[in-house]
């Protein structure tokens, strides 16, 4: 036999090779998400095999019914052919502030309360005023690793940031860290992901607490994207005004923008609606230098009538009626929005395991002193391989992932997965996958 025909890949090699040298990539490894999605949907298509598709962080399960009837009815009552108002309607606006005081324990008011076009919308509306709200301060930190788009969207902005991997600097350490970029005066904005994309570490409270007192000290804000919000499952949070709460930066200090994702926690990805919500203090605040970009100085009103209205002229009408039924149906505790997803972290405890049991490597396994929670990401590595080369190698085996390196991490080895893709029924093939990657590739 053959060394080719005992290293058969499952994905016919020379399609893979073909489609990779035709996608113009440089490095497969460090392309974006959606060029892998693409790239992984011309294989499928020429081979007829599918994938595990590990690679985009989008919901597998399907929308809370109270969702959609309640946009159906927002629809069939003709909002359909209305403007909606920019600053959101005044259920929703209601209802957001319910859902922040019910699960997080914070109070903010109804009008600080912003749907936006998902929480990427709501992210870059918020880069355009807390950015350019001090002359002085023209950067944002971001805490890594993180979401790619989000420095994109520095980028066409043409606004500055410096990053760097928290994951040596938990902890007391943490401050210290922080403050070598906040001392030199540029920071103007603090940015990261709890629980993180893509390692799904979480912060403490003793790092939220760190966090909060330096943005005090430095007048800095701190922006929290919380799209997979009450998803840490080694806590249960799941109930209206009882705690534990979902943690937050809010807790300690005023300078804060919370983005809240409806994407995942409840799986309604496709209407593309978020929740922006800025702490009363900050929305009222005024600084001079807003001037130079908007009409007023004051921030709220910047980011209301300035960014949003700029970008999108307000948020989908009907989906915005249909958030509001899910939030007050959870808010009322008639509808129980974590219990919904918490398939993702059995599954991702399974194929942790799976990866484990093969020869892999989990690259980010530890929040301090805990092991790192089951949830919607994992990250993996190989040894032998940094991660752009085991991405590559890894799609002639039917698996798609992305590099950690795209993601500000300096765990150049390793790869994320999301589990959301990928169904119970897929596991043995998978399982069979990683065996049969191991076994070709296993370090004598």
């Amino acid at each position: 036999m053959t060394n080719s025909a005992i290293n058969k890949t499952p994905i016919d090699a020379g399609v893979v090779k073909k489609k990779i040298e035709a996608s113009g990539l440089e490095k497969v490894g460090l392309g974006a998400i959606r060029e892998l999605v693409r790239l992984v949907n011309e294989i499928e298509k020429e081979t007829g095999e599918k994938y595990i598709r590990m690679e985009m962080g989008v919901p597998g399960l399907p929308p809370a019914q109270i969702g959609i009837d309640g946009e159906i009815e927002a629809l069939r009552k003709g909002v359909a052919s209305k403007y909606p108002m920019i600053e959101g309607v005044d259920i929703l606006k209601t209802e957001i502030s319910r859902f922040v005081k019910n699960f997080m324990n914070i109070d903010v008011d109804s009008k600080n309360c912003i749907p936006t076009v998902g929480s990427m919308q709501g992210g870059m509306a918020s880069f355009m005023v807390s950015c350019r709200r001090d002359a002085n301060k023209d950067t944002t930190l971001f805490i890594d690793p993180g979401f790619p788009v989000q420095k994109q969207q520095h980028r066409v902005l043409g606004l500055k940031f410096e990053s760097f991997d928290v994951y040596n600097y938990r902890g007391e350490k943490l401050r210290s860290k922080l403050e070598s970029y906040l001392s030199k005066g540029n920071i103007s904005t603090i940015l990261y992901s709890n629980p993180n994309n893509p390692s799904w570490i979480c912060f403490t409270e003793q790092e939220l607490q760190i966090i909060g007192e330096l943005a005090n000290k430095y007048d800095v804000v701190v922006m929290e994207d919380l799209a997979y919000f009450a998803m840490d499952f080694r806590k249960d949070m799941s109930k209206p005004g009882i705690p534990p709460y979902q943690s937050s930066v809010a807790n300690y200090t005023k300078n804060y923008i919370l983005l809240i994702s409806s994407s995942k926690s409840f799986s309604y990805a496709g209407q593309r609606v978020g929740m922006l919500v800025i702490s009363n203090e900050l929305f009222d605040r005024k600084f001079p230098d807003l001037k130079r970009f908007f009409k007023t100085d004051g921030f709220g009103y910047s980011m209301i009538y300035g960014a949003v209205y700029s970008l999108s002229s307000g948020t989908s009408h009907s989906a915005q009626y249909g958030l509001a039924a899910m939030l007050k149906a959870a808010n009322d505790g008639d509808f129980n929005f974590v219990e919904g997803v918490r398939e993702y972290g059995e599954r991702a405890k399974i194929m942790k395991k799976l990866f484990a049991d093969n020869g892999f490597k989990i690259v980010y396994d530890m929040d301090e002193d805990q092991p790192l929670a089951d949830g919607f990401y994992f990250t993996f590595s190989y040894p032998g391989f940094d991660g752009v080369d085991l991405l590559e190698k890894l799609l002639y085996y039917g698996i798609s992932a992305i590099s950690l390196i795209t993601t500000g991490s300096e765990r150049i080895e390793g790869l994320r997965a999301c589990v959301s893709q990928i169904q119970r029924a897929q596991l043995p093939i998978l399982e069979e996958r990683l065996r049969i990657f191991n076994q070709h590739h296993k370090q004598s």
